[in-house]
């Protein structure tokens, strides 16, 4: 398994590092982010047109390939909560964000992934994740504001490489796939790193969730026995805030079985890992890659 995994991370090492070579910087820092908070309130406006897509979008929602005007948070999203957590990566002009909006005002988690080429969106991939029986967790008491950790600013000598911010933040399904601890792996947690789930606390210093999760190094992985390996997509990586996006999916081969599907956000600086925050949803096992290949 550890093999499996040594060479799943130079493949997704090398595609990165290959895309990040040839792909255009057309779109800075803010303009990014600008094409996520204008599908946003395009969402809320239930105007689906305010949306600059190129004529060959690709767009998913729950995992299903969709024409535009089909999208059903076009119809839904009624008003946008004050959590948002953006993750950009300017050389590949991919952009993505948590975000918490409400529906009729019952709230909802959305994962958000944009591509954009030439000032048009080439790429949607919306994952909503509406109650317990959606994500298994939904501690929206959780999610009330950004955390000060995935936004604090590293400086310049603190962040690693593209490629080393990868690496350190793949020790992590490396880590799962092994389903001991990270430690194990050597995976390069500080003692105060901590996970998100869904807003909730499930490993780090302040965790209650089970004995051992104070420390994310040392915490027992076992229920990844059953999950078995993860397939894992590097959605994006935040070069200035040292934020590697990794989509992670499990998928337990039984009929009828549902799967675990998590969009992770890893912070990377001083060669350490210092926070996992991770929106999840269950999906069917057909949809185990997310519609994207």
């Amino acid at each position: 398994m550890k093999r499996i995994v040594h060479w799943l991370a130079i493949g997704l090492l090398a595609g990165s590092t290959a895309q990040a070579a040839t792909a255009p910087a057309a779109c800075d820092r803010e303009c990014l982010r600008s094409h996520v908070t204008q599908l946003l309130w395009s969402l809320v406006k239930h105007d689906s047109t305010r949306v600059p897509v190129a004529s060959t979008v690709r767009i998913t929602e729950d995992a299903v390939e969709k024409p535009l005007k089909d999208v059903a948070l076009f119809r839904s999203v009624t008003a946008l909560r004050g959590f948002r957590q953006d993750f950009i990566d300017e050389r590949t002009g991919v952009v993505g964000a948590h975000v918490m909006v409400e529906e009729s005002g019952a709230p909802v988690m959305l994962a958000v992934r944009l591509k954009v080429v030439a000032n048009q969106l080439t790429e949607i991939e919306l994952v909503p994740t509406r109650s317990r029986t959606d994500g298994l967790i939904f501690n929206i008491d959780g999610l009330k504001a950004a955390s000060a950790m995935m936004n604090y600013a590293p400086r310049a000598e603190q962040l690693a490489t593209r490629e080393q911010a990868l690496q350190i933040a793949l020790k992590y399904p490396e880590g799962l796939a092994r389903a001991e601890t990270f430690a194990a792996v050597n995976a390069p947690f500080t003692p105060e790193a901590f996970r998100y789930e869904n807003g909730q606390v499930m490993a780090g210093p302040d965790c209650k969730f089970a004995p051992g999760c104070e420390n994310i190094s040392t915490q027992p992985l076992t229920i990844f026995k059953r999950l078995g390996a993860p397939m894992v997509r590097v959605a994006l990586v935040d070069e200035r805030m040292g934020i590697v996006w990794l989509r992670l999916a499990w998928g337990v081969q039984r009929e009828g079985g549902d799967q675990l599907t998590a969009f992770e956000a890893f912070k990377v600086f001083d060669g350490k890992l210092h926070a996992v925050e991770a929106f999840i949803r269950i999906l069917p096992i057909e949809k185990r890659d997310g519609g994207w290949k």
